[in-house]
């Protein structure tokens, strides 16, 4: 029987699991990962929440309201950030939340609840959690300080919606905080600052701005951008606006190589990149021998 409700939709995973896996072999990461995916758990559970599912380093939870949400999501990074067993081996976590209507059926949550706040796990980096600025709005008491992130592009949405970082640290004295800014669009008689990407492949001209969803590259037809080569992964790469600036990350088996100006060429692989001026990028070899596959990019604004 499915019925839908409002509630917090918790995701969580292991940041960087696999140099976990590079450094301490298959048996141990798989340890270690338990180990933090059980720890998680309970938190959810002591903060009256569900666990529905763990998928390979990932947690997913639902809670009943959006302070449980925060509260356990800020408790599962103080418990990663003051356990002995994960300090020692470096280990940490990333969160994405939001609070919204979703849909319970057969054991397993859907709808749009649940695509933010994937999105927002997708946006959080390591010892970071991001929710959308209506999960706080949600909340009647006191809760956790925030800073702005500005705002994300989420699939299903038409506009980008505002996003923050909840603080969790005791101690913020070495954080770098985000001060509110008086936007320069908002000024009387001032012209809106738009971001935009340019990007060519084989005569192909592709144009991006700030408001655009996020741009998928990679083998099968389904992507936004298809390069058909044996070295370019199904899904390789994709390009997204966040938090001020064109971004890259590679999801690929053989990585992505970038060149920005005249710098040397960077191999990036299961990581992001801040996309500057003016370059190229290479999807599975490296510039010097995918000459024919190169995709140039130019920003402005």
């Amino acid at each position: 029987m499915s019925s839908s409700r409002p509630q917090a939709i918790l995701f969580a995973d292991v940041s960087g699991s696999t140099r976990i896996f590079e450094t301490k072999g298959d048996v141990e990461a798989r340890r270690l990962i338990s180990a933090v995916l059980t720890a998680l758990s309970d938190i959810c559970v002591q903060h009256g929440g569900r666990v529905i599912k763990t998928i390979g380093d990932e947690i997913m939870c639902t809670l009943p309201a959006a302070m449980n949400g925060i509260l356990a999501s800020v408790d599962m990074q103080r418990k990663m950030a003051r356990d002995i067993n994960f300090v020692r081996d470096n280990l940490a976590i990333r969160i994405g939340l939001h609070f919204g209507e979703a849909l319970d059926e057969n054991g397993d949550v859907y709808g749009d609840a649940v695509n933010t706040a994937a999105r927002m796990a997708s946006l959080a980096k390591r010892e970071q959690i991001v929710t959308t600025l209506s999960t706080t709005k949600s909340v009647s008491g006191k809760m956790p300080e925030t800073r702005s992130l500005g705002k994300a592009r989420v699939n299903g949405k038409l506009f980008p919606i505002d996003i923050v970082d909840v603080i969790w640290q005791e101690d913020t004295s070495g954080m770098t905080m985000v001060q509110s800014a008086i936007r320069l669009q908002d000024l009387p008689g001032a012209v809106e600052t738009v971001a935009k990407l340019t990007l060519r492949h084989r005569g192909k001209l592709i144009e991006l701005d700030q408001n655009s969803e996020p741009f998928m590259m990679g083998r099968e037809g389904s992507n936004n951008l298809t390069v058909e080569a044996d070295w370019v992964s199904r899904s390789h790469a994709q390009i997204e606006f966040k938090r001020g600036h064109f971004m890259i990350a590679d999801r690929s088996t053989n990585a992505t190589y970038v060149k920005l100006g005249d710098d040397d060429e960077l191999r990036l692989h299961r990581d992001e990149l801040h996309l500057r001026k003016s370059g190229t990028i290479s999807m599975g070899q490296s510039s010097a021998v995918n000459a024919n596959d190169l995709i140039y990019f130019e920003t402005e604004g």
